[in-house]
């Protein structure tokens, strides 16, 4: 008890002298205020992120609500998206800039290379941190596989779309936008490749692929996702496997013009004039969507392999959607000096093969990029 009165006493004296003085706060206030604003939590820098607009149905408009299928696709401009979506602003510094307005089913390999040049100029300035594009679904995994394969930074590429207008209930544009510039806008999206952002989650450009005409949850990778968006929350949960961007052999800014490779669709009795009209038609290479594990019918043999004497390119993909076409399987490929694609849908094995095309016509060098990419 004697100790607490000395105690409570001494502290009696020492706030007497401050008051009566005013010396004691004024000489501690100013020793302490270095130590409070370092320990105050910086604001973090928003992240200044591009929005190219191309179109699709997230630029798209409905004749009522309740239209989510029927719609004109690729007519509200990029700028009034993002008006739409304010909550980006809290996100990121945003600007948008209009480089098409259509359908992506429109997309040829004149646009894909305009747009792709485009990114690789934006993403070279000191003053953007990444580049979010919105697109149609119908070939957003087109687009996506060849960004990620030509472009040469570790910057963010995100594209996006949406499977219902804006004008409809239950519209999913505005968060799978605001999903993709939060993805863009952070750091641990760097060195992933170009991604794909719907329906919550983050899949590589190399994997993803539409899935369903009309539903949201249209868009799958049969190894899943790399994360997920909750919350405006950034979830990784793998990487790609596969070289992509700084790692690829293609530079974009090298890249003027795309040889032509032709997709020819197998199915019981099959006309052989595909092959044919494909090989007048100039193509370098026919994709060939096989069934199964790239079966080619006994009366389709002779058609690819008479494309194949006349330089034309065969390469044996699968219709079924997913899994590895092995070689020397279904075929002697070695024997028909014919390639296989690994596990790339057809209408990616197209992109891959006219980004090899580029560099070289030896079948053992072409496929060995099925193989690595």
């Amino acid at each position: 008890m004697k100790h607490f009165a000395r105690v409570t006493t001494l502290a009696a004296a020492l706030l007497s002298a401050s008051l009566i003085t005013g010396t004691a706060h004024a000489q501690l206030a100013p020793a302490a205020q270095p130590a409070a604003a370092a320990t105050a939590p910086a604001e973090a820098r928003k992240a200044n992120i591009v929005i190219i607009g191309t179109g699709g149905t997230i630029a798209g408009a409905g004749a009522s609500a309740t239209n989510t299928a029927a719609y004109q696709s690729a007519v509200v401009p990029v700028d009034k998206i993002i008006a739409s979506v304010p909550e980006i602003s809290k996100v990121a510094n945003v600007k948008g800039e209009q480089i098409f307005q259509i359908g992506s089913e429109s997309f040829n390999n004149e646009r894909l290379l305009k747009l792709a040049k485009r990114v690789s100029e934006l993403l070279k300035q000191p003053d953007v941190d990444g580049i979010v594009i919105t697109h149609g679904t119908d070939t957003i995994e087109e687009t996506a596989y060849f960004l990620n394969l030509t472009l040469k930074s570790d910057k963010p590429v995100v594209v996006v779309g949406s499977m219902r207008p804006g004008t409809a209930l239950g519209a999913d544009g505005a968060l799978n936008l605001y999903d993709a510039v939060l993805v863009a806008s952070n750091p641990a999206s760097k060195g992933k490749g170009t991604l794909a952002v719907l329906n919550d989650e983050i899949h590589t450009g190399r994997d993803v692929t539409k899935s369903n005409t009309f539903k949201t949850e249209t868009f799958r990778s049969p190894f899943g996702p790399l994360g997920y968006v909750v919350e405006g929350r950034t979830l990784f949960y793998r990487l790609p496997a596969r070289p992509h961007t700084l790692q690829t052999q293609w530079d974009i800014d090298k890249i003027d013009k795309l040889p032509e490779v032709a997709v020819v669709y197998a199915y019981g009795n099959a006309n052989p004039a595909a092959v044919e009209a494909a090989v007048k038609s100039g193509a370098k290479a026919i994709i060939y969507a096989a069934t199964g594990n790239g079966s080619v019918g006994d009366y389709m043999v002779e058609p690819l392999k008479a494309a194949r004497a006349k330089g034309v390119h065969i390469v044996r993909a699968s219709r079924t959607g997913s899994g590895v076409v092995v070689r020397n399987a279904e075929q002697p490929d070695d024997k028909y000096d014919w390639i296989v694609t690994d596990d790339q849908l057809p209408q990616k094995a197209r992109i891959l093969m006219a980004l090899a095309l580029t560099q070289t016509n030896d079948t053992k060098a072409l496929q060995q990029v099925f193989w690595k990419y």
